[in-house]
């Protein structure tokens, strides 16, 4: 990550701050060329600065974190991970470090990925 998004997760809740470190450091094992921008309260990572090449998006929030995923409504979810009823996004609710190991999540993440490339 970078020293603006280690500068927002020092202002929360030290379980959700690892929780969010942690998803953090899973979407860049799969996006490792992601960069990595703070806007408000969310960390974002796509190919750029601006919202156009926005991939994914860590919101930290008092009891879980969420993985925003840019144009997920269209992606297959068969585990029913995202949530939502927007249009365009959906989002994926971190609870606990067991949900970062789901192979679901992974499979969605690289789905979004690719459709990005």
């Amino acid at each position: 990550m970078n020293e603006d998004a280690e500068r927002l997760l020092a202002s929360r809740e030290p379980r959700v701050a690892e929780l969010a470190r942690s998803l953090s450091a899973l979407i860049l094992t799969v996006y490792p060329e992601a960069v990595v921008t703070v806007d408000g309260g969310d960390i974002g990572f796509g190919s750029g600065t601006g919202y156009t090449g926005l991939v994914f998006v860590v919101t930290p929030h008092s009891r879980h974190v969420n993985l925003g995923i840019a144009g997920g409504a269209t992606l297959p979810d068969p585990a029913a991970l995202m949530t939502g009823s927007g249009k365009v996004h959906r989002h994926v609710k971190i609870r606990q470090a067991d949900d970062l190991a789901r192979p679901e999540l992974r499979e969605l993440m690289v789905a979004a990925l690719a459709r990005r490339r």
